[in-house]
């Protein structure tokens, strides 16, 4: 269905094909708002307060002409940015500025008809700092029908929209639950949980408002690649987290990798990365971007001097990379390569999937960009792909118009889950974190382990980084065997409460033998080049009990 430009001001709009207002009744004192809790929690535009007027008693709606004043247009435009993925620049046209009495006011056709000078403003507002809208202003908005048409109301003085964003929550465990869902949402019902809308597409009452949409006067979803409700909310309460003013959710941690390095580092452009690092990411920087003439730099996670030469000698768009690492959790001082990066005009991106936006908070850091593969903490339950970018509104949109052409669409079904997984994210990251640094501390102790992998051990690398820049560590640890490859064969075998697979981040813990996982492909000399040795063990811990995953290492170490 086509989504009203004005959803909250007639509820039923988005619910009827062919709506009717005949005998609205009247309102007063009707919407109490509660603060907006994200840079994209201001849906509810109108105030406190709703009056509908009806002439003689009844009023048709049928076709009815929405008269907004001044300022209202940024702040309408702004919100549909961020909410209507298939709109890169979104703006509403205000048919009038002042009500019927005022002859010097623009016709309503009038105003319609220069969009050309609508979406210059707009093209101007979309630089501009976001801020959060509606929720936290002061302001009466009134419905008033004069001859058949409807005018909004509100006070002429030019809003002023707050510098900082009021909330009632103090943490992340609360935004976890409520961010994008309590306080508004692009979905019209009283279900406590996220509706999903299962559909490819979305229709218009006639050509009319198809119109009005194609020149960018009405706000809708149009197509399910560019955009659906349930994955519009999933967005935004990765935003609120993150502190981001947009995110782009998509079908897979890679797809959001792939078109994020399409979408910002141009033909024949250069980018830096790191040495630790995914291995599909590395293959598709070392393999498939050279096709478009994209060449890399590539240099150790803490090696800064490496950074400042590659950006005085290449011409750098782009700085990816993880942190911490896979499989060695190594760590970026992000806010360092954010200042040496930005004073050459590069751009940073950090993949945090390691970290999740509870332990590390990569934009505040500096960053332009933070990405996670959605399908690990996230998600957190082992059922659902997803991958997402968050960042300015700006970057953001360059990354989605691709997304739009390439496709990797979210699925609304697996949007749902990665809501479902998030209420939990704060609960299950305390029991990771807390699991993960005790078994650190257990298996650096232990005879039969030669080295441990984790950045809250002080014999971590970048022990001092992390602390500076992590409130955890995350629930992964890689350490090495005391042994071969077929002694740490048998220590993960006799392993009963992990499974065996590829992934991290979910409530079952999973351990795996990078050579034999990741790197099986390769000859033993070739895995050396990357570190991966015959006896690394990368284990992700889930929240089962300390003390039975405790036993179950204990008694698999005395296999060996």
């Amino acid at each position: 269905m086509a989504v009203s430009s004005c959803p909250r001001v007639f509820p039923s709009f988005q619910c009827r094909s062919d709506p009717d207002f005949s005998g609205a009744p009247k309102t007063s004192g009707g919407w109490e708002r509660k603060p907006s809790q994200s840079h994209s929690q201001g849906s509810r535009f109108f105030g406190r307060r709703l009056n509908s007027a009806s002439t003689q008693g009844t009023a048709s709606f049928q076709g009815i002409i929405l008269r907004f004043p001044p300022n209202f247009v940024r702040q309408l435009s702004t919100k549909a940015r961020r909410n209507c993925s298939n709109i890169g620049v979104a703006q509403i046209v205000a048919a009038s500025w002042s009500n019927n009495s005022n002859p010097s006011s623009p016709s309503t056709a009038a105003a319609a008809a220069s969009s050309s000078s609508a979406a210059a403003a707009a093209a101007t507002a979309a630089t501009e700092p976001i801020a959060p809208i509606g929720d936290d202003v002061e302001k009466q908005v009134d419905l008033n029908v004069n001859n058949g048409n409807v005018e909004l109301g509100i006070d002429e003085k030019e809003v002023v929209l707050p510098k900082t964003k009021p909330s009632i929550f103090s943490s992340d465990a609360s935004l976890t639950i409520h961010a994008g869902e309590r306080f508004g949402r692009g979905i019209v019902t009283d279900a406590i949980t996220t509706p999903v809308v299962n559909t490819s597409a979305y229709f218009f009452n006639n050509t009319a408002q198809l119109i009005d949409f194609k020149e960018k006067r009405r706000v809708s979803f149009e197509y399910g690649r560019y955009g659906n409700p349930t994955t519009v909310v999933a967005e935004e309460k990765i935003s609120a987290l993150e502190g981001a003013e947009s995110t782009l959710i998509m079908a897979s941690g890679m797809c959001a990798s792939t078109v994020l390095l399409m979408a910002l580092v141009p033909a024949g452009g250069h980018l830096v990365t790191t040495t630790d690092c995914y291995r599909k990411t590395r293959i598709f920087i070392e393999t498939i971007l050279p096709r478009m003439g994209i060449k890399a730099t590539v240099i150790d996670p803490a090696d800064v001097g490496a950074l400042e030469s590659a950006l005085n000698e290449n011409n750098v768009s782009l700085f990816f990379t993880e942190s911490p690492t896979n499989p060695f959790l190594r760590c970026v001082d992000i806010k360092r390569v954010s200042e040496l990066c930005h004073r050459k005009g590069a751009l940073v991106c950090i993949d945090g999937t390691f970290a999740t936006p509870l332990n590390q908070k990569a934009l505040a850091l500096g960053a332009d960009l933070v990405l996670h593969s959605a399908t690990k903490y996230l998600g957190g339950h082992n059922d659902v792909l997803a991958g997402c970018i968050s960042g300015s509104l700006k970057l953001v949109t360059e990354v989605r118009n691709l997304h739009h052409v390439i496709g990797g669409a979210l699925n609304p079904n697996a949007a749902y889950l990665i809501l479902r997984g998030m209420k939990t994210l704060h609960l299950r990251i305390q029991q990771q974190n807390s699991t993960a640094l005790r078994m650190a501390k257990l298996l650096e102790a232990h005879p039969k382990v030669k080295r441990v992998y984790y950045p809250g051990l002080q014999s971590h690398p970048e022990h001092e980084l992390a602390m500076k820049q992590m409130t955890g560590f995350g629930g992964v640890v890689s350490f090495e065997v005391d042994g071969d490859l077929d002694t740490t064969i048998k220590f993960v075998d006799s392993l009963n409460i992990p499974y065996i697979a590829p992934s991290f981040g979910g409530c079952e813990s999973i351990v795996d033998q990078p050579a034999i996982m990741s790197y099986w492909d390769l000859p033993q000399s070739e895995r050396l080049k990357y570190g991966i040795m015959d006896n690394l063990v990368r284990f992700s811990f889930g929240v089962e009990d300390f003390e039975d995953l405790k036993a179950d290492i204990l008694q698999a170490l005395e296999t060996i």
